[in-house]
């Protein structure tokens, strides 16, 4: 995975007049949960927006007021209306904890069933792993070479290096779908 750095100031004040000041500021309120006590902090909005706003997974380097940890964002918080990040909560990470995090999927080759006229369809994006934050890969390499027209790929079949997947073994990741050109090449092959 890749590093983000990130760098916060420890908040004072606490609820909702202070966290109110705070994104007036165009600042954001954090929490960092999982070390030995909880840590609020505030950062600035226009640093988070190349963690927030991409596909991709981080491993956060923060730096606040001169303390370092290693963290994974757990939970955002978004305005309903404005989509303004209103909270973050981050967690600390361990080379010897486990972490949950969802991690993106890549499809690579061409399949059986799209050059009989079948259409490929990614239907899960990301897959919610298990593991050591320091062997979860940045993304999730799903060959679909041998794919045929009318198959599918299920978590189940899928496997990564020491890792566990969480979501449902019957889940449909990836699936060759018939096109109504593919049915009327598959109907006038058959009389």
């Amino acid at each position: 995975m890749k590093t983000f750095e990130l760098k916060g100031t420890v908040r004072e004040g606490l609820g909702k007049k202070a966290a109110k000041a705070i994104r007036n500021a165009d600042n954001v309120p954090c929490v960092l949960y999982g070390g030995e006590s909880n840590i609020n902090f505030t950062t600035s909005n226009a640093d988070l927006r190349k963690l927030i706003y991409t596909p991709e997974v981080y491993v956060v380097s923060l730096d606040i007021d001169g303390k370092k940890c290693n963290a994974i964002v757990k939970d955002l918080q978004f305005h309903p209306v404005t989509d303004k990040i209103l909270h973050i909560d981050f967690l600390q990470v361990t080379e010897n904890k486990p972490v949950v995090v969802e991690i993106p999927v890549k499809l690579e080759g061409l399949a059986e069933g799209v050059k009989a006229g079948g259409k490929l369809s990614l239907e899960m994006r990301k897959l919610r792993v298990k593991g050591i934050y320091t062997q979860i890969p940045e993304y999730i390499t799903i060959d679909v070479t041998s794919l045929g027209l009318g198959k599918s790929i299920q978590v189940g079949g899928v496997s990564v290096a020491n890792l566990e997947i969480l979501n449902a073994k019957n889940a449909v990741v990836a699936q060759v779908k018939l096109t109504r050109a593919a049915r009327g090449a598959a109907a006038t092959a058959g009389k």
